[in-house]
């Protein structure tokens, strides 16, 4: 099964408090999971998300991309998204897209 990928399971649910949105993810995060992505959070009126990369090993610019677009639903400057747990990996690739000025990163792991 050369060139395909394993499908990534992509998990939202709601906080115990009812305030956010959180949306988990494993190991890859790029184009082969944007639809799953999308509708993870399409149909959520809620500006509060938490994107939990705890299990996430890749990412790529299309995630970034989409993490954009989560941005723009949620209400843009207002929105209030989190973005947790990511590898150093992830991290170093949020942080080279100024992604902590856009978004609050949390459990950063060394």
């Amino acid at each position: 099964m050369t060139g395909e990928h394993l499908k990534t399971d992509i998990h939202s649910r709601v906080s115990g408090d009812d305030k956010r949105v959180i949306i988990s993810m494993t190991s890859r995060f790029d184009f082969s999971v944007h639809k799953e992505f999308r509708e993870s959070y399409r149909s959520r009126t809620d500006s509060c998300f938490e994107v939990d990369l705890s299990h996430t090993e890749y990412m790529d610019s299309s995630a970034l991309g989409m993490l954009l677009l989560l941005r723009e639903h949620a209400g843009g400057d207002k929105a209030d998204i989190i973005v947790r747990n990511p590898n150093p990996t992830v991290w170093k690739i949020l942080r080279i897209a100024n992604f902590d000025r856009l978004f609050k990163i949390t459990g950063i792991r060394e």
